[in-house]
């Protein structure tokens, strides 16, 4: 029976389909097991293992606290996102440190009854951190680590049923064995179409090898099969045409190679062993700021370009065609305003080989590595003097304790508050630009009335500029409509914009607020005839940490990122926030925003 080929051919490709499936299953199913275990491990260890705030929210009691096991639950509420937490398959428990009786829970599905005969548990309950480790073959997943609150003694278990695992183990048992009887299926009635192939008369094979031997190459045996005769056959039809498609195949590959030369953004040029130019395409050209014209060595033409006249400053022909196999080097160039960088290697064919020159535009790089550069400085230069005025202030306090007068150590306790609220200004804006560079700082869109929100802006500063003696008028050209947008984030622009004109405008100024419609834009302007900004500065007003008079942007406090949050947030939803080209002292700053919000297309 098994002495058939098509027999054969089925007993070999189900035997396939049944192996393949199995060890792919088990294999699918280990690597789940696996990875939720370890998801859960380190999850845990990331929070309670790396995150000292959290651990010292856990341990401190809070001042007239009469429940900690509440507020470590309060605390572990805000973390459910970190921990995985959602009230069915996976939950916390605040234990009592001493009878392991459950005082807090997420669990509001059921009862706690807790599986005392956990290793981590027993742990915990003897006052040893549970650890982070779980047997692959256990029915759950848990971490359990002692907390002394006060004067109490807690614990806290992190407990996973693993119900997510069974669910989706089960899920693909059902998958697997789908696909294996599907697979079995396309098996057999693949080996019944490929049987047909097998009954080719060896006459037929026979005559068409002599007619081959003849020379007739026009001649095409009929493939009948696809074993051992159909591959002889199939054979002998390839040989006829064995030639011409290898010649089209490598004036195909000639012109990908030429297509790809043409388009790609690196420059590429390429040069013989005696340094001729042998190709280069439209980017090198660009690139260098030159044309690079082809060589013709066989018609005796002197090159105009060569290697030396091109690329000789950066290292000599015989060094680079020196270089080992898979190696290169390296070299670097200004042309034009642009930095290239570049890579030179050689390349060998049969009998001959030459020199490969690449040529990446890092520009933009390099002034990105420049702007990270200059921001870190701006960092600790903006950290530094706070740092410093605090330490020197109280120096001078524990060095003079009981000595100085107790006037002149409130002055100085105020410093040292004052400098420390500037340290925290700094690091929330800080901590605001790089929730939106990483993606992480949603907007919360929603309707709302933009002339209110002016209205709103102006009334919280009037008592402000009234302070400072200016006459702050507001006006509403119109009854403004409703915009989509976060009311929160567009309010703090524009108290951005007015506490700015109320900061840099002298005492007994004019300070005017107007706002309106126009077309599916509505707009806000603030003048003022304060010190305004210079010319040649306005185009860096937003960089962050960049200030035109740092002196006096210091004593009033500014950071020096104010307007690149408020850049921003408009540019967050698709707006615009510019400075306005008036005659005339003083500044005027105009914000727009789109009425329907981001992702609508006006016309």
């Amino acid at each position: 029976m098994f002495r058939s080929l098509h027999m054969k051919l089925v007993l070999i490709m189900t035997l396939l389909i049944v192996s393949l499936m199995t060890v792919v299953g088990a294999f699918l199913i280990n690597s789940v097991v696996s990875y939720y275990i370890h998801d859960f491990y380190t999850r845990m260890e990331e929070v309670f293992g790396q995150d000292a705030d959290l651990m010292a929210a856990l341990r401190t009691p809070v001042e007239g606290e009469e429940n900690g096991a509440k507020q470590i639950a309060m605390i572990l509420e805000s973390y459910n996102g970190s921990l995985g937490v959602d009230g069915r398959n996976r939950n916390y428990y605040v234990l009592d440190g001493q009878t392991g009786r459950c005082l807090e829970t997420s669990d509001t599905q059921s009862d706690p009854i807790l599986d005392f005969s956990s290793l981590n548990l027993s742990l915990a309950l003897n006052g040893k951190d549970g650890g982070y480790e779980s047997d692959v073959s256990s029915r759950y997943m848990d971490v359990a680590f002692p907390i002394e609150r006060g004067e109490s003694d807690y614990i806290i278990y992190i407990y996973d049923n693993r119900a997510s695992i069974s669910d989706l183990n089960g899920a693909l048992i059902d998958l697997i064995v789908k696909s294996l009887f599907f697979g079995l299926m396309i098996s057999v009635l693949l080996s019944f179409l490929m049987s047909k192939t097998m009954v080719i008369p060896i006459e037929r094979l026979t005559e068409g090898a002599e007619r081959v031997a003849e020379g007739d190459f026009s001649y095409k045996l009929e493939v009948a099969s696809r074993d051992e005769i159909g591959i002889l056959t199939g054979t002998f039809n390839a040989m006829a045409q064995q030639l011409q498609e290898t010649l089209t195949e490598v004036e195909n590959e000639r012109n990908k190679l030429d297509t790809l030369f043409l388009y790609m953004t690196d420059g590429v040029v390429a040069f013989s062993a005696s340094g001729a130019v042998i190709h280069a395409n439209p980017a090198a050209e660009e690139m260098l700021g030159r044309p690079i014209p082809v060589s013709n060595e066989e018609q005796g033409e002197e090159p105009s370009y060569n290697y030396e006249f091109l690329f000789g400053d950066i290292a000599p022909l015989h060094d680079v065609l020196a270089v080992e196999a898979n190696g290169c080097l390296n070299g670097t160039r200004e042309v034009n305003g642009r930095s290239l960088e570049l890579l030179l290697a050689p390349f060998y064919r049969e009998r001959q080989g030459g020199v490969l020159v690449v040529i990446h535009d890092v520009t933009q790089q390099r002034k990105t590595e420049e702007m990270r550069r200059e921001f870190v400085a701006n960092v600790s230069h903006e950290l530094r003097t706070p740092l410093t005025n605090i330490r020197s202030y109280a120096e001078t306090l524990v060095d003079s304790a009981g000595e100085i007068p107790p006037e002149m150590e409130k002055n100085f306790l105020s410093v040292i508050l004052a400098e420390s609220d500037r340290m925290t200004h700094i690091v929330q804006d800080l901590l605001t630009l790089s929730r939106f560079d990483s993606g992480h700082s949603e907007l919360k869109m929603a309707p709302f009335s933009f002339g209110q929100a002016v209205e709103d802006v102006y009334q919280a500063n009037r008592m402000e500029a009234q302070r400072h003696g200016h006459d702050m008028r507001l006006l509403l050209e119109e009854e403004l409509p409703q915009v989509i947008g976060d009311r929160e984030r567009i309010v703090q622009v524009m108290m951005n914009v007015i506490s700015n004109s109320i900061k840099y405008t002298p005492d007994n100024g004019k300070i005017l607020i107007r706002a309106g419609r126009d077309g599916n834009w509505v707009w806000m302007e603030v003048s003022d005839n304060g010190i305004g900004i210079p010319v040649e500065d306005r185009p860096r007003i937003f960089e962050r940490f960049y200030r035109v008079d740092k002196a006096r942007s210091r004593e009033s406090g500014g950071t020096g990122l104010g307007l690149s949050i408020a850049k921003e947030i408009i540019d967050r939803h698709e707006g615009v926030l510019r400075l306005v080209d008036r005659p005339g002292p003083g500044l005027t700053v105009r914000m727009e925003l789109k009425m329907e919000g981001p992702g609508y297309e006006t016309a």
